[in-house]
């Protein structure tokens, strides 16, 4: 999107390069990368970034306001509620789709929010190695808010580890090693020395949980969990995965971040928000009128992830259809700008802005990013087979304007 660095790197740009680049990042973790990684960064214009960065301040400011946690209530089914939730989210992300404003601009549109974590250690990984192989220009980062390599990992420890030592810290999971996402569960691992482990391996005692470490092999209590389940998968999987820990009992860990969280910052949040780089949202229930042209709006199941469930072509008789509408909210379309110049036609891309939240603090800090283009209707795997310059990647901020 910064024309001359687009146009320099995609006359630079050879496949061998690509091909050489992708052998060596799967070199870290054979195997381990099954999602398409994109040919190209996504190089931010400073308007663009300082609008992005100006929104999730403004979301922020929400959430921390003293009434969030009453408003989101109603967010948490009874059935997933866990006890001892804290006062905040230690993850948040915000994902915004790059869009033309009513200027021919570009402006970013809030296209979702979750209160839970995302590839905060596959970003320091890849575009670490992204620099061996392409020209980036040292003042642009995928760091964010002063950020740097060091002061990041840093801050990433502090925030997943507490005070605690990493054996005494899990990365806890469904199936770790069979989940599309387990290269972040490695670089975790890799970074601060916590192990994936599956629900089905924790070991109950009476209020405390322990799982066997496989540096020493030992039993070992488990203080703090680094919760990367999410409830919709485990629901789904529930009957196949056999003998489990019920985690929604009262147990005497601390949660990083604890699960209540994935419910209250959510898709639930967004029909609350008025700001003009949020699309309008309605739940679904409360509509009392339905909009005369449906193919404005897309339909969005609450707690599904990662696109599941979502319906861009809407029909008359898909309201209909649905059975649970406290569970589904109504979003108004935005127009994705075709923003990124390729060899192969233009893409589409969604940015999501990635947020730490230490304990004792009164705000998130804006930290890192993650960015993913599309030539499809939607972002994501099935809407782009078979497509080139596509898949995840990361955006690159010039430092000075990538600062709340």
């Amino acid at each position: 999107m910064v024309t001359a660095l687009r146009k320099a790197f995609n006359e630079a740009f050879t496949q061998r390069q690509y091909e050489s680049f992708l052998k060596e990042l799967d070199r870290g973790h054979p195997g381990a990368i099954e999602f398409r990684i994109a040919e190209t960064p996504v190089f931010v214009p400073q308007d663009l970034g300082k609008k992005m960065v100006d929104c999730c301040e403004r979301l922020v400011d929400r959430i921390t306001e003293p009434g969030f946690k009453r408003w989101t209530e109603d967010a948490i089914p009874p059935e997933d509620r866990i006890p001892n939730e804290n006062d905040h989210s230690h993850f948040i992300a915000f994902d915004f789709g790059v869009c033309l404003g009513a200027d021919g601009g570009l402006e970013p549109q809030l296209i979702e929010m979750q209160g839970f974590p995302t590839l905060f250690a596959f970003q320091v990984y890849y575009p670490d190695l992204l620099r061996r192989y392409f020209s980036i220009p040292d003042n642009y980062s995928q760091y964010l808010n002063g950020y740097d390599r060091e002061s990041y990992l840093r801050d990433l420890g502090e925030v997943i580890l507490g005070s605690g030592a990493p054996q005494e810290t899990i990365l806890l999971e469904l199936k770790p090693h069979e989940q599309k996402t387990r290269i972040d569960f490695y670089c975790t691992q890799d970074y601060l020395g916590i192990q994936p482990v599956c629900l089905t391996d924790l070991i109950p005692e009476r209020r405390k949980l322990y799982y066997v470490n496989e540096q020493t092999g030992k039993k070992t209590l488990i203080r703090r969990i680094y919760n990367r389940i999410i409830f919709d998968e485990l629901h789904a999987r529930q009957a196949g995965l056999g003998p489990h820990v019920d985690i929604r009992e009262n147990y005497e860990v601390e949660w990083v971040p604890h699960p209540n969280w994935f419910y209250r910052i959510s898709k639930y949040t967004l029909p609350f928000l008025q700001d003009p780089n949020v699309p309008a949202t309605f739940f679904l229930h409360e509509l009392k009128q339905v909009p005369g042209d449906l193919t404005d709006f897309v339909l969005k199941p609450l707690f599904s992830f990662a696109g599941q469930g979502v319906i861009i072509d809407l029909k008359p008789e898909d309201l209909e259809a649905v059975r649970d509408p406290q569970h589904w909210i109504l979003q108004r379309k935005v127009a994705y700008a075709d923003a990124i110049a390729t060899p192969e036609g233009p893409a589409k891309v969604e940015i999501r802005m990635m947020y730490f939240w230490k304990d004792g603090e009164p705000r998130p800090r804006l930290a890192i990013n993650l960015a993913r283009m599309s030539k499809g209707k939607m972002i994501g795997v099935r809407y782009n087979q078979d497509k080139a310059w596509v898949g995840g990647t990361v955006a690159y901020f010039d430092r000075d304007s990538a600062k709340p």
